[in-house]
């Protein structure tokens, strides 16, 4: 009986080797594509609010990198497209 137990701490050690059953509630999220990148006929325009509102949340804030699946070099060209059409007033500042 106490063999029994000790391998089942041992196995229970084993499993903790970056094994997918161990944890279910952290999986490996797949990682976003660039939209920009992957196609490169999308052309981002400040005066189309239906595409930019893409990128905005509901309270009006610009999603982040993480959220987006942009790139640096278009997530910059995100936020200026956004600042760009709030300044224009097609985007609202916030949302109420």
């Amino acid at each position: 009986m106490a063999d029994r137990n000790k391998n089942n701490k041992n196995n229970k050690r084993r499993n903790n080797n970056n094994d997918e059953e161990f944890n279910p509630k952290f999986r490996k999220m797949r990682k976003k594509v660039c939209v920009m990148c992957a196609n490169k006929d999308y052309v981002l325009d400040y005066k189309n609010p239906e595409q930019l509102k893409k990128f905005i949340n509901e309270k009006g804030k610009i999603l982040p990198r993480r959220a987006t699946g942009a790139c640096a070099k278009h997530q910059r060209d995100i936020t200026q497209a956004v600042k760009r059409a709030r300044h224009i007033a097609i985007l609202p500042y916030t949302q109420n």
